[in-house]
């Protein structure tokens, strides 16, 4: 495996941070070598040195993005993220009119800025179940395996 991957999130809760460190064992699993920082440690300017990125947030009200990530998203915008493997995954709360809106949010950043989106938005209701859980790990294998970067 010659790519390298991180995976930065926004947890308030912990429901995002628990499937964050799911979906780096399925990362881990299918041989990619990964970073896994908090978004608010991270400079938006990072992501340039990766070949693939993994974006989480929780959702926080009726759609907005985390304190924890508010900096980190507007310094995005000054990324050039052409040729590289994206995807993104948050908790949420259905009872909102905009469910997982954070999650939206970056997947659409990260689209604007010419990252190739190789999965849909993956999103879990609250905190994961022990199945989503799973599907955490499945999700982050599946990610490597979409990867322009995968060695078969």
């Amino acid at each position: 495996m010659t790519s390298s991957c991180v995976l930065l999130y926004a947890s308030m809760s912990g429901n995002t941070m628990r499937m964050a460190n799911m979906i780096a064992e399925g990362v881990a699993q299918a041989g990619c070598d990964l970073v896994v920082k908090e978004m608010y440690t991270a400079s938006a300017l990072e992501l340039e040195a990766y070949d693939c990125i993994l974006l989480g947030s929780s959702t926080w009200g009726d759609g907005e993005l985390p304190d924890e990530a508010l900096d980190f998203y507007e310094e995005m915008d000054q990324l050039n993220l052409h040729g590289k493997t994206a995807a993104v995954f948050g908790s949420g709360d259905s009872s909102y009119e905009h469910y997982g809106a954070a999650v939206d949010l970056l997947e659409h950043k990260l689209w604007e800025l010419g990252a190739d989106l190789v999965l849909g938005s993956f999103k879990v209701e609250h905190s994961p179940t022990r199945d989503e859980f799973e599907d955490c790990r499945l999700f982050g294998k599946a990610f490597v395996e979409q990867s322009s970067y995968y060695e078969k």
